[in-house]
């Protein structure tokens, strides 16, 4: 995927196409920041550009805590 300009606005079929990438490699196991990293672009963009594609997103993750018994 090639680097995008921080800041210039992508639009239209180059937007779609963009999610397409994106969300193929999120559902493979990608991170959104591991995302962000490889195109050059903010957290915040990826996540959103993500929600517009419909793509369900993971969890936080980690441990969680549970009440002991």
């Amino acid at each position: 995927m090639a680097d995008l300009k921080k800041g210039a606005r992508i639009t239209g079929a180059t937007r779609e196409k963009l999610a397409t990438d994106l969300k193929k490699k999120y559902e493979k196991g990608a991170s959104i920041r591991a995302l962000a990293d490889s195109t050059g672009r903010s957290y915040g963009f990826i996540h959103r550009v993500l929600s517009e594609a419909g793509v369900t997103l993971r969890g936080r993750g980690g441990a969680t805590r549970t009440k002991k018994k």
